[in-house]
């Protein structure tokens, strides 16, 4: 029988304000609380899996015994076809900034015409079809864990669009729908996104009955 988390302190390990505020949105009504690992000043570990559910466990883990607290992690990226699945689990790696661009961090405008640069380079005529995924894990300071996924398909837009949402959001058209994740109301975005699709799992498994 899964772990249940109930009504506690969670440590949402990131240090994205934006990643933060959807997700302790999606947990509000369950009477979670949630704080970030940025807030708590602990370290981003290293993300050295190759898969999203290896890194998604990597960071919970850690956040969890740092904090000593049960920790949520999110490891979620976009997958072009025509890029065959490329930018994948390296999905932040492709907004790093290198040392003569500018000053260190990420840089989600540069990361973005990177995916558009690729697309271009192969025609007009290029499949812009893609995919967010997102895995959620859950790590116990004992080192319990459990983990969910989502999925959220989608078409490449470009210029970009929108001024909500975060990372590729502005470029990121989802199935049955014309505008972009950036440009869909918050609430419209949670209905709909691979990150609302494992939180669905997780609150069936965490919190029903």
């Amino acid at each position: 029988m899964t772990r249940k988390l109930g009504n506690t302190r969670l440590v949402i390990a990131t240090h994205n304000a934006g990643k933060l505020k959807e997700i302790a949105a999606l947990l509000a009504p369950y009477g979670v609380d949630c704080v970030s690992a940025g807030e708590l000043g602990l370290p981003e570990p290293e993300e050295t899996g190759t898969t999203f559910v290896e890194n998604a466990l990597l960071k919970a883990h850690a956040a969890a015994k740092a904090a000593n607290l049960p920790a949520l992690a999110d490891d979620s990226g976009l997958s072009v076809v025509a890029l065959d699945g490329r930018p994948g689990v390296y999905t932040a790696d492709w907004a790093e900034r290198q040392w003569f661009e500018g000053p260190a961090g990420r840089d989600w405008f540069m990361a973005m015409g990177k995916v558009e640069g690729l697309l271009c380079e192969q025609g007009a005529d290029v499949d812009r079809s893609c995919w967010f995924s997102c895995v959620l894990a859950i790590a116990w300071p004992d080192g319990e864990e459990a983990v969910y996924d989502g999925r959220s398909n989608g078409t490449i837009t470009w210029p970009p669009r929108g001024k909500m949402g975060f990372g590729y959001d502005p470029i990121f058209v989802p199935e049955g729908h014309d505008m972009t994740f950036a440009e869909l109301a918050p609430d419209d975005k949670h209905k709909i996104s691979h990150r609302a699709n494992a939180f669905a799992k997780l609150v069936a498994e965490q919190f029903a009955g």
